[in-house]
């Protein structure tokens, strides 16, 4: 008899409400939905245009089922066919949704000022990000004046685990939560975690007594980074970003002012009640 099918580390963190998915105990999961959508989470892990048998490979589902999804997906407009090399990639269909989300985000607009003021003084990249599963996504970003390094395009997915960002949500959820992502990271990482999770440890340290979370090199060995959680009024955890080349801010300078900064701003930003 074949083996029950283990699902992937990360589509257990899916959900947002700290419980993890359970698709074979819950009867209200549509697991045909389900593997559509993975089907167009495919297209994130890899190059923009894939064959059936390279969506089959990432995703873990059978061929036949991912050429009746990918048809599918083709006839309602998330996908389109590329017939000279006979392969998918995102339609419009996906932009519209993905759009959907960002622009209804009322405090992205709220905080724009806010952020651009930041990285005029400090001359850093500063970014907004909400989690997908085991990464932060970046959701709006702003630039210092003549400023090129470090833009970061919204969509651009960021590893939890090593950036300031991920550890600053990662700090902010409730215990609960954390040990459902603790379990999803363990499967995911291997042989990997325990280096990840001493990270994860240092962050939650700075965080209790410094109100902050620091990435300095873990996740680009060339970028310093600060990250602090964002409380929304309806339950919602994001994370204010900041980053720049450690040659231009160097971790101390980081640690001794330039973070506590970014403390403040989310403050202010969380007190315009959004």
């Amino acid at each position: 008899m074949a083996g029950k099918k283990q699902i992937s580390p990360e589509l257990k963190v899916a959900s947002t409400d700290g419980e993890p998915v359970k698709p074979e105990k819950d009867r209200k999961f549509v697991e045909a939905l389900s593997r559509g959508l993975d089907v167009l989470r495919a297209f994130s892990q890899g190059p923009v245009i894939l064959g059936n048998q390279d969506i089959a490979r990432i995703t873990g589902l059978p061929k036949p089922t991912v050429s009746r999804m990918t048809y599918t997906l083709t006839k309602l407009g998330y996908l389109s066919y590329n017939t000279q090399l006979e392969k998918y990639q995102l339609s419009s269909g996906v932009l519209a949704l993905g759009y959907a989300y960002v622009s209804n985000l009322k405090v992205r607009q709220l905080a724009k000022p806010y952020m651009d003021e930041f990285a005029r003084q400090t001359n850093m990249s500063i970014g907004l990000t909400c989690r997908d599963r085991l990464h932060m996504i970046y959701v709006e970003n702003r630039l210092p004046p003549e400023a090129s390094l470090l833009r970061m395009d919204i969509g651009l997915k960021l590893p939890m685990a090593t950036t300031s960002a991920g550890r600053a949500y990662y700090c902010a959820i409730s215990d609960k939560a954390r040990l459902v992502i603790d379990d999803a990271m363990a499967a995911k990482y291997g042989k990997d975690w325990p280096e990840k999770k001493a990270g994860l440890d240092q962050a939650m340290k700075d965080y209790k007594e410094h109100g902050f979370c620091l990435s300095t090199g873990e996740w680009d060995r060339n970028i310093n980074s600060a990250g602090v959680p964002i409380h929304l009024q309806d339950g919602t955890i994001m994370a204010l970003t900041c980053a720049a080349p450690s040659y231009l801010v160097p971790a101390e300078k980081l640690r001794g002012s330039i973070a506590h900064q970014l403390a403040m701003l989310a403050g202010d930003i969380e007190s315009l009640g959004v």
